[in-house]
Parts: C-alpha cells; structure tokens; sequence
C-alpha cells in the first residue's frame, strides 16, 4: 500500500518534483566550466571532454543554449549550500549526527540544515533518505526563476520585430513574392545555397527604429540582443528559431568571439603577415613585388593571377583539373583533384617566376588562402619572400583586385574556366599587357616592364669597372 496523496508536499514541505532519472552530479559547476572552455575559443568536444563530460553531451548543451553562455551559471555565494557541502552533511546523517551537530560542523545555521534534509531529500521510496546528488538537483532547479521575456508579454512589440525580420517580400501592387522555398534543417544555410526571402532587419535596425516609429512609448522598446536570444536560446519563446534564416548571415548558432580569432591559416605566423613588408613595396618605387589570387569558376575550375605592383604586368596560372576531378573519386590525404591546391599552385608560381630575371622576384603577397600552404618551399625553390593579408582584407591586394576584375570580362563568373588552355591564358595576359593604363601615363604595362629592364640593364653596365 503505497502512501497517501499530498505525502510528499506534506513531509517535505514543496510542490512534488518530477524525477529526472538518474541525477547529474554537479552539473552546475560541470556547466560553468565548459562555458568558460568555449569562451577561450576550444570546440563543443574539446570543451565536453576538458571538463568530464561525455563528447556528445557538449554539442547538445552548446544547440540548446543558441551558442551563447546561460546567465543562470553564475557561481554561487556563500549563503548557498554547496555540493561539497551537501556531501559532508549525506555522511554525518549517514553516521546518525544530530542537525546541531552537523549544523556545529559545517558552520550553518541549524534551522539550515534541518530545512535541506526536509525539502531536499529524496522521496522515491516513500520515506526521507538524504544524497547529495539528488539534494543538489531539487535545490537547482527550485532556485530557477522564470521570467517571461518582454517580446513573449508584449504581442504588439513581438508582431513589431517578426514583420522586419521576417516580414514577406511585396511587389509594387502589394502582392506577395514568396521566393525560393528553403525548409528549416536546423542549420546554417550551404554554399551557394537559396536563402529564405524576408524583409530581413538587422536586430540592431529593429531595437533603434522602435524609437523612431513609436516615440512616446517606452513599452515598445527591446534591446537587439534580446532579439537574438529569443531566436537562439531554446525555451525563450516569442520567436520561433527557423526565424534565424532571415539574419544576414543565416546561422543557426551563434559563434563565440574566440572561436573567429582563431580562424586564421594555421601556416601562417605574425612574421609573415602584410604588416612586415617593408616600405619600398608600398610606395611602388622598386619592381619585383607582386599579389597573387585564385580566380574561381564553375565546378571549382581555377586560373591563378600575378600582378606586378609598379607595372601592372600580369601573369595568368594555368591550373588544370586532375585526371580523377571528373569522376568525384578522392584520394584520401591526397592533393587537391580540382587543381588548384597547395602543391598545384606552388609549381605553377614556381614555373612562371623562375623565367622572371632576378630583379623581378622580390617578393609575393596572397590572401590567407589555403592554396598557400606549401609557401615556405615555394620560397626556397624562388627566392621569394610570401607575404599575407590580413583576413578579410582585400583592399591589401588592392592592384591584383582591379586586375581580377578586368579579368572577368574574358573569364565570367559561373562559367567553366578549366576549358581554356595555357596557350590561350597567355594570350589573355598578353592582351592585358597590351592595354594602355591611365596610371602609367597611358603606356602599356608591357611597356613599363621593358623601360624597367632596360634601365636596369644601364645602370649595370654604367657601374661595371
């Protein structure tokens, strides 16, 4: 016969308490210390199994908090009962200590300890019987404090920020253009995939222009970081997470700040960087420094382009595609098939630099790109010194970026550029060459190149004894 309804509430003292299962032991502090692992840039496996807790567990609590640290795992003050506490008193009530005496021990007050073994104890046996880890779950979760957030309250403000972020597309009759139908996968959006089409506000132009439209009411203000923790964070309600789509960058987690920085190239050190080129090489005084870039067509076909900073002489790459790219087989740590890998792109530099005379190939300056990877043997088979720009910075290589762009008139974009041949990449770059430029005073760049050799070509013969 079991014990009679209100048992619980009665002896215990609180509202019964749906069983978890089997308890975690203090996942409080387990929590807090993977949070702290992703803020300091480590992955949601590396951050799990860094603070003991199984691989698959991190990704799961990293989805379900939105990427963003849990307010609600602040360390506690003094004036709450610890694990270890909790601990210390499951055996001195083990070993039949009176509540003073535990009380005495612990240095709580006594009315303290008589109130956890009453509230906290465990009841699935119908009696009392106090363990820690079980004690540790029910004062968790009793100190949770709900508070509904001001977009699930305010109906008027949430329809507000839905319409901007997610509001349709209207034509100039008003008529509704749905655009592609993209579904919800829990995901960021793939490459060169369809986006959703919304009205697509910016949090940030949501929250400043609630105080234009609505002036005189302080009720319709919100923060724009409370918009995206009501998109990200699960269990906030108001907004619905597939609304996440309509952000510009489409993502369905947020990244950590720490996360990003480590995102550069792991070939490339700080003494490599653009900020280590000397000065001769800005101020275009002295040839030989050139930029490089990949340009990239359809079914990853490639051509590879040199630009000479002071003349603007330009040197196309011919990166064919390897014999097994058709195909879609792959060698596993093998080279890239597409063609315009590491190894791909160090030979064909090497190959057109080494017929360069020597005063010529001073130096190279790429994107952080990782067709670059073999540069420190590019630089010993060239002499080259390989420079990179900083991420995200292509106004670094602001000469080859022009040239890319000029480029594009005999290469568009979404079309296949493996088809073409070095003999027909050559006569590109000789047609380039070829053209007149407003900034070398309307000479071609080929005729720049040669007044350079020739006056090079003086000076030495005027210095030889």
């Amino acid at each position: 016969m079991g014990r009679p309804k209100g048992w619980t509430s009665e002896r215990t003292g609180r509202a019964p308490m749906r069983s978890p299962g089997r308890p975690q032991v203090n996942q409080r502090q387990a929590r807090r210390a993977f949070w702290d692992l992703i803020e300091a840039g480590l992955s949601s496996e590396e951050a799990a199994q860094a603070c003991g807790v199984s691989q698959p567990l991190g990704p799961r609590w990293f989805r379900q908090a939105g990427g963003m640290s849990p307010t609600n795992l602040t360390p506690l003050s003094g004036r709450y009962l610890s694990l270890s506490e909790r601990e210390e008193i499951a055996l001195l009530r083990a070993q039949n200590f009176g509540v003073r005496e535990i009380a005495r021990r612990l240095e709580r007050s006594p009315s303290t300890i008589s109130r956890e073994l009453r509230r906290n104890a465990e009841t699935r046996a119908g009696m009392l019987r106090y363990r820690a880890t079980v004690a540790q779950w029910k004062a968790e979760k009793a100190a949770r404090r709900p508070k509904a957030t001001k977009l699930a309250q305010n109906n008027r403000l949430q329809a507000y920020v839905q319409e901007r972020l997610a509001g349709t597309i209207l034509d100039d009759r008003g008529k509704r253009i749905a655009g592609p139908n993209v579904p919800w996968k829990g995901r960021r959006h793939g490459r060169r995939a369809d986006r959703r089409w919304g009205t697509s506000w910016s949090p940030e132009q949501i929250s400043q222009r609630l105080r234009v439209d609505f002036p005189d009411d302080a009720s319709m203000r919100v923060s724009h970081e409370a918009i995206y923790q009501a998109l990200y964070i699960q269990g906030r309600g108001a907004l619905q997470r597939e609304l996440c789509a309509c952000l510009r960058t489409g993502r369905a987690l947020r990244v950590p700040r720490a996360r990003t920085r480590q995102r550069g190239k792991q070939f490339i050190t700080p003494e490599l960087m653009i900020s280590e080129r000397g000065p001769e090489v800005a101020d275009r005084a002295v040839p030989g420094h050139w930029e490089g870039d990949l340009i990239i067509g359809l079914n990853s076909s490639a051509i590879g382009t040199l630009v000479e900073r002071t003349t603007r002489f330009t040197i196309l790459l011919h990166l064919p595609p390897m014999a097994g790219h058709a195909t879609g087989v792959r060698i596993k740590n093998g080279p890239a098939s597409a063609g315009h890998g590491a190894e791909a792109v160090r030979d064909a530099i090497a190959v057109k630099i080494t017929t360069l005379p020597q005063q010529l190939s001073k130096s190279l300056t790429w994107d952080q790109g990782a067709e670059m990877a073999q540069h420190a043997q590019l630089r010993i088979e060239t002499g080259l010194d390989i420079y990179f720009c900083d991420p995200r910075s292509p106004w670094q290589r602001g000469t080859n970026e022009n040239t890319n762009g000029l480029l594009r008139q005999y290469f568009p974009k979404g079309t296949d550029i493996s088809r073409y041949r070095e003999r027909e990449l050559d006569a590109v770059a000789a047609a380039l060459n070829g053209r007149p430029r407003k900034i070398l005073g309307w000479r071609t760049p080929a005729e720049a190149l040669n007044g350079l050799l020739s006056d090079a070509q003086a000076t030495g013969v005027a210095t030889t004894p």
